[in-house]
Parts: structure tokens; C-alpha cells; sequence
């Protein structure tokens, strides 16, 4: 691959702000490298589409932003999307990697005590028969408690910034405690926007039950990839452009995010890849 080739971002994706602590995780580990985001705030939440029409969905998204940010190699950073859609994507744009986040379901079960590794996520994630079969591969002595969190999801993207720490608790505490009853001792942190409260969750969680989130596996396949097709270094590590779908200022809380995560706002007219 030549420079120029290098010189293009790694993008990273989500249906909202879920993705940015991978994107952070990456750019610590890789200052040579460029990168941009995509939060779709036209089609969030991803949870509880059909996976057709979110693999239908992401299609019509790439089509677009594959010219307008010209990616080197592309990081679904959200597992609704990746289990619905990873395997159709790199069909459809095979001179595109893709690396897809899924939960961290393998370490949880070969690590179990107890044979009850407990996954939180979104419906469709939690729905996808990938987790279970992920699970009997890895140990089929070991069983998974899956639970769909929407609510979850809804309160990190809208309001988690504008609440209390004791609020943050008050609010996970109920998901804790439905997988200590059941006798889990691990809980898998199965979507993105779930990392925002990751502290928390190891808080609540005590040292009874393990909380384990795929942030150093996303980035090490990623780094895998980009070394695999001579594709690594090449850019400035700077600024990192973010485009947000869905039209519309991006208000305050987006605003405070571009400042926590060192971004560049670009809005986009809904998925047209055009900016305004």
C-alpha cells in the first residue's frame, strides 16, 4: 500500500456517542494514526431495529461515507451493528476491513466460577443467537444470562451527563443486583454506550463479580489488521473529524463531548454525506 493509502483515517461508528470510548482507547495506543466518527443520530437506537433493515441500513450509511471520509479500515463500535451487520459489510465493501465489537463473552466464561456468565446489552444484541453459540465454544460448561437494557442505552446517550454520580449508581444498581440474585459472577458490558458507566458498574459489581468490556480486543485486532495489510502509521494522530447524522445543531451535550474527546463537529444532512 503507498502513503497516501495510509495517510486515511480509521472510522469508527455508532448510533450515537457509544463508540467514543473505543475511539479514545485506540488513539492513546496509536498517536500516529488518524481517525474520524460517525455517531447516526438519524437512526438511533440501533437495539431495537430488525437486523435486515439495520444491515440494510448500515449498507446505504457506508455507501456514503466510504467517499466522503475515504477509510483505511472501518471499526463497527457497537455490537447491535456488528452482529447484524459485519458479515453483510465486508461483502459489500471487500476492499474496506471492517472490525467488528462484540461482547467480551469468551473471557467471561472461561473465566466463571459459578457456570453463569450474565451479558447486558441491547434487545437485538441479547436476541442474536451469536452470544450463546460464542459461549458453548468457548465453554460449554458454562451457561449465559443475557439481559436487553434499552432503557440503559437511552439514559447514557440523553442524560447521563446531566445526573449525579449516586443517580448513575441508582440507576445501574437494579441490573447488578438481577445478575447477582441469579448467581453470575461476571456481567459483559454488551454495548457500546454502556462503557460511559463502566467505573460504576465495577463499583456496584464488588469483587464477588468480574465487569468486562472488548476495549484492548477491538484495538488489538484493529492494529492487526492495519499491520497485516501494511496499511499502520502514515497520519498525524490529529483532531479527529465527527460527523453527526440526523440534521440539526449538536447541541450542548454533543458540544461537551467534542471537548472530552477532542473532536471536530461536522454536521450531515441525515446520511447524504453532505455537510451543512
Amino acid at each position: 500500500m503507498n502513503s497516501g493509502t495510509n495517510e486515511r483515517p480509521v472510522l469508527f461508528l455508532d448510533s450515537g456517542l457509544g463508540g467514543l470510548p473505543y475511539l479514545r482507547h485506540f488513539r492513546e495506543r496509536n498517536p500516529g494514526e488518524d481517525t474520524a466518527y460517525v455517531a447516526d443520530r438519524r437512526n438511533f437506537p440501533y437495539g431495537p431495529k430488525d437486523k435486515d433493515a439495520l444491515s440494510a441500513l448500515l449498507f446505504s450509511l457506508f455507501s456514503r461515507l466510504i467517499p466522503l471520509v475515504r477509510p483505511k479500515l472501518a471499526v463497527l463500535a457497537c455490537n447491535t451493528a456488528s452482529v447484524s451487520a459485519l458479515d453483510s459489510l465486508r461483502k459489500a465493501f471487500p476492499g474496506l476491513p471492517f472490525v467488528g465489537t462484540v461482547p467480551a463473552v469468551k473471557p467471561a466464561v472461561l473465566n466463571s466460577r459459578s457456570a453463569l456468565a450474565g451479558v447486558l446489552g441491547t434487545e437485538r444484541t441479547i436476541a442474536d443467537e451469536y452470544i450463546q453459540a460464542l459461549a458453548r465454544k468457548c465453554n460449554p460448561a458454562c451457561r449465559v444470562m443475557g439481559v436487553a437494557a434499552p432503557e440503559l442505552v437511552e439514559f447514557v446517550e440523553y442524560a447521563m451527563n446531566s445526573v449525579s454520580r449516586a443517580e448513575r449508581l441508582r440507576v445501574i444498581k437494579p441490573y447488578v443486583e438481577q445478575f447477582r440474585a441469579a448467581g453470575a459472577d461476571s456481567i459483559v458490558l454488551g454495548c457500546t454506550h454502556f462503557l460511559f458507566l463502566l467505573d460504576e458498574f465495577r463499583e456496584l459489581a464488588g469483587e464477588d463479580i468480574t465487569v468486562y468490556d472488548s476495549l484492548s480486543g477491538v484495538s488489538s485486532r484493529a492494529e492487526s489488521l492495519l499491520s497485516r495489510q501494511g496499511l499502520r502509521g502514515g497520519g498525524t494522530g490529529g483532531r479527529p473529524r465527527c460527523f453527526l447524522t440526523g440534521g440539526g445543531e449538536p447541541g450542548a451535550a454533543w458540544e461537551k463531548l467534542a471537548g472530552d474527546f477532542d473532536l471536530s463537529l461536522v454536521l450531515l444532512d441525515g446520511i447524504s454525506g453532505e455537510p451543512v
